[in-house]
């Protein structure tokens, strides 16, 4: 029997969805080698990965390969079922074929975890035969452990909780994102929830919101301006960036610290064994060297636990909740949006 999912996956993975045409204009000229290099370098064992992220699969796979690294030294996630932005396939066909061809595209002949992706936009009936799928493909040994992805928490906590009343059986692992940061809290509302449901570990991705809480705002690649958040959470997010650079700091820096600490202690409920305690689980991303430095920078600053660090950005963190405002405090944007219509794969 494998160890649970909560022992083996580290308290900090990277995020590749990054290595996307959605936030950068070239993924594939990014030096994606040598971000995946530099990664193993700083101690990351972790990386975050789906077919929906463009060529991610493809650039992470090559990567890892390029590295040297064994195979069994690291964790490797991605997803399944969606497929662009409104279309989406949860058959047990489609999901096998996803993960054959996640399987090649990574470069390994095993998946450690697969999250059904973005279930809010399929029926639970559609959830449920996809995670059944995964299922079958852990017992064959393609995948370790399974789950399910998406941004409404309370979508997540009640599939979560019917998945273990329908199948008698836990998910491992559920990827919540965009709700646990310095604009929405909201994640923690249901971390009991997920702990009744029998859920070993939930990972807390995107502290950055996608990209809004930072200095520069949202990232615009390729595809535009995809970020659903609407003009009035952005100027709050400006003004904030504003209020924090006057006291010598960037957004992105605070927003990252605090998440990485207040998720840390907070979801350590479903969090992972880091040494003598255990600890949630932060997916964070990066387009450069630098923003991967930075970040673990930051990581070690929470680690080590340095108090003036901490009071500064339980300070800072205070500041920017304050330009959020009761409006844009824990205001989660709709999702899917308005004028989404679910079509099965065979009315596509």
């Amino acid at each position: 029997m494998a160890p649970t999912i909560d022992t083996v996956l580290p308290p900090l993975v990277l995020g590749t969805a990054t290595f996307n045409h959605q936030y950068n204009h070239n993924p594939e000229n990014l030096g994606a080698d040598a971000i995946i290099k530099k990664a193993f370098e700083l101690g990351i064992h972790a990386f975050d990965t789906s077919p929906y992220y463009g060529p991610s699969e493809i650039i992470l796979g090559q990567a890892l390969a390029n590295s040297g690294v064994k195979r069994d030294t690291y964790f490797l996630t991605t997803k399944c079922g969606r497929i662009a932005a409104e279309e989406f396939n949860y058959t047990p066909a489609w999901v096998r074929k996803s993960i054959d061809r996640s399987l090649e595209r990574l470069k390994t002949d095993y998946l450690d975890l697969v999250f059904a992706h973005d279930v809010e936009f399929v029926t639970y009936e559609d959830v449920l035969a996809a995670v059944t799928t995964l299922r079958e493909l852990r017992d064959q040994g393609k995948i370790r452990y399974v789950g399910i992805s998406g941004y409404p928490v309370e979508t997540l906590a009640e599939y979560a909780e019917r998945i273990l009343e329908d199948t008698k059986e836990p998910l491992d692992s559920v990827m919540s994102y965009a709700n646990y940061t310095l604009q929405s809290t909201k994640l923690g509302d249901v971390v009991e929830r997920f702990v009744k449901a029998g859920v070993k570990v939930v990972q807390n991705a995107s502290p950055l919101g996608m990209g809004l809480l930072r200095q520069q705002g949202v990232p615009v690649g390729a595809m535009g301006d995809f970020h659903p958040a609407p003009e009035g959470l952005r100027q709050a997010c400006k003004d904030a960036a504003e209020a924090v650079q006057e006291k010598g700091e960037r957004l992105e820096k605070v927003a990252l610290r605090w998440t990485i600490e207040d998720w840390g202690r907070n979801g350590a409920v479903v969090g992972v064994q880091d040494g003598d305690k255990k600890r949630g689980v932060s997916v964070a991303g990066c387009s450069s060297e630098k923003e991967l430095e930075e970040l673990i920078e930051v990581w070690k600053e929470v680690m080590e636990g340095k108090t003036e660090v901490l009071q500064e950005l339980r300070n800072l963190g205070d500041l920017v909740i304050e330009k959020m405002g009761k409006t844009w405090k824990d205001y989660e944007w709709a999702s899917p949006g308005e004028g989404y219509v679910y079509k099965k794969p065979e009315e596509i």
